[in-house]
């Protein structure tokens, strides 16, 4: 069925809490294993159901955040999520306690039960009306962004069609295209501080509700990390300032000579990675998925199989359009078994990335879209970023039919960008943990933090007056996970980290990582991020040696490279 015929309906809130009790309580009387097991896998399909009425919600707002209908539906979601809520803690702890759990766990495994016992760690009653208002302030702040309109050269834009001039070759018009889009949040300052602020109190309120020293720890159960916690993240990040800052470093410094600008470079100096213009797609969006297609046909039949359902069913929604939330993201329809991809394409490299990111998610989640829990299609977040980051290295051999005569700028970029992105996403980590360190910061103090953080993991980057958005230290107002995902940003660092352990192996034998990657890929959520590697045969991210190794090998590859005739 294609997307736009699956049917909305809104369920009775009240119908749902009555069939959600109804199951644990059928739970709770079962006498026999065979008996429990129907119970578990009825009520599979019934929140399967419930869900899925859901995501079809949340993925028809964010194409046009002005449809009425679907913003009336956004908010009746955001109020009774958390309410369903109290019954599937009662479901979990039912699970828990079931003499039937030793049965369970031989079936389908363990890690349904160590989510419970997370899960249980993360909700009480009393937080209800907190959770609510959590849900109302992040979809404030996602549609605030939605709602951006750029003057800019005599037309209006929204921030994702702001980003083909941001990286214009010329470098007094791509300076404008920052300060006018610097210029719009520092128009909307005020709600941008207080939504964040509001964020900050209600979360660390909700930590404390439920007895825990703000919202850290709470924040860590709430992404289910199963078998790593703060420390580790501490050391990860620790590692990334020693190993990946100074190579990224390096490269930013061969960067400013390349264009023939200062070092350190400025925010928009940054943006331009080659003189003659950064790598572009070539060919329209249309053109961008046929070649996206011609890539999954040829990888390998799975893949092959998977993109033209995505095709067939018209489950993509890539096209800029005014009212469109900002970003790219993929979802699952649980009763339909396929995926969803969200992007706005704007003529960028990006336009491809997400055609290997995004349907690296997509991927995953159809290759696992039969497995019982369906909680487990998707493992933890970090485990899913590996999907996609690495799908992304898995399509330079097929680069040319993206990318034409830009295809070396394209890889020398790419590989350049995993390297300066991780420390970017390791500063997005350490300031979420300052922040809820210091629930009471006021914002000036939050934009010293961010501007201080600059200069450990970018030293590359010059805080000056240029754009004022950015050298006051309150571009981070622009990463959409610090307000809607809190601490869903160290995963695109880990998973970078073993997508870099993948690209590696593709240099020596591209058909041995394929390999490694579907038996990674190919157990879905069925184990914790670690015990995933190891089945895989790959190195953890958390070994200090492994961050030394990709960040040396990329380095060799990066001073190797020839870029002979590129301006």
């Amino acid at each position: 069925m294609k997307f736009s015929q699956m049917p909305y309906e809104r369920p009775d809130l009240e119908a749902v809490k009555v069939q959600l009790n109804e199951f644990n309580e059928r739970l709770a009387r079962a006498e026999s294993y065979e008996s429990a097991k129907a119970v578990f896998l009825e009520r599979e399909t019934y929140e399967k159901h419930v869900d899925t009425m859901e995501s079809l919600v949340s993925i028809r707002h964010s194409i046009d955040t002005r449809d009425e209908f679907y913003d009336d539906e956004m908010k009746f979601w955001n109020t009774s999520g958390p309410v369903l809520e109290e019954y599937r803690q009662e479901w979990n702890k039912a699970m828990l306690e079931s003499p039937f759990r030793p049965q369970f766990e031989e079936e389908y495994g363990n890690v349904m039960f160590i989510k419970a016992e997370m899960a249980k760690k993360t909700f009480a009653p009393e937080i209800i009306p907190d959770l609510q208002k959590e849900n109302e302030l992040a979809t404030t702040y996602e549609k605030l962004l939605a709602s951006a309109q750029i003057p800019f050269e005599g037309d209006v834009y929204t921030l994702s069609q702001m980003a083909p001039f941001k990286n214009d070759a010329d470098d007094d018009r791509r300076l404008a295209a920052w300060k006018a889009e610097g210029q719009w949040y520092k128009d909307n300052q005020k709600e941008l501080d207080d939504l964040y602020d509001q964020l900050v109190h209600v979360r660390d309120q909700i930590g404390r509700k439920l007895g825990y020293d703000g919202y850290t720890e709470l924040g860590y159960y709430r992404m289910q990390r199963n078998c790593y916690g703060k420390e580790e993240v501490g050391r990860f990040r620790e590692a990334v300032v020693k190993y990946l800052v100074p190579v990224a470093d390096a490269v930013c410094r061969e960067q400013a000579k390349r264009i023939g600008r200062e070092y350190p470079l400025s925010f928009a100096d940054a943006a331009l990675k080659f003189r003659s213009g950064n790598p572009k797609p070539c060919g329209e969006p249309e053109d961008i998925l046929a070649q996206g297609k011609k890539f999954y046909d040829e990888l390998s039949p799975e893949t092959s199989k998977f993109f033209n359902t995505m095709l067939d069913q018209e489950l993509l929604d890539v096209l800029s359009t005014p009212g469109k939330e900002a970003g790219a993201y993929c979802s699952s329809i649980a009763d339909y078994g396929v995926p969803f991809i969200f992007a706005n394409f704007n003529g960028t490299q990006g336009d491809v990335e997400v055609v290997t990111h995004e349907a690296g998610h997509a991927f995953a989640a159809w290759l696992n879209r039969d497995r019982v829990p369906y909680s487990q299609i998707w493992p933890g977040m970090e485990a899913c970023e590996v999907h996609s980051m690495s799908m992304e290295f898995f399509a330079w051999p097929w680069a040319d039919g993206f990318f034409g005569e830009d295809t070396r700028k394209f890889k020398y970029s790419h590989l350049a960008g995993a390297l300066t992105f991780i420390p970017y996403g390791t500063m997005v980590d350490h300031f979420q943990h300052i922040v809820f360190e210091k629930p009471d910061m006021t914002p000036k103090e939050r934009h010293g933090v961010w501007k201080e953080l600059l200069g450990i993991y970018m030293p590359w980057m010059k805080l000056d007056g240029e754009i004022p958005f950015y050298s006051e230290g309150e571009g981070w107002q622009r990463q959409h996970h610090i307000y809607s995902l809190p601490f869903y940003y160290i995963d695109y660092c880990i998973a970078q980290t073993v997508a870099l352990e993948f690209w590696a192996m593709i240099q020596e034998d591209q058909k041995n990582a394929w390999e490694h990657y579907m038996a990674y890929t190919r157990q879905g959520g069925s184990r914790v991020f670690t015990e995933l590697l190891e089945h895989a045969g790959m190195v953890s991210p958390f070994d200090e040696n492994c961050l030394k190794k990709v960040a040396e090998a990329a380095k060799k590859w990066l001073s190797e490279f020839d870029l002979g005739g590129i301006q």
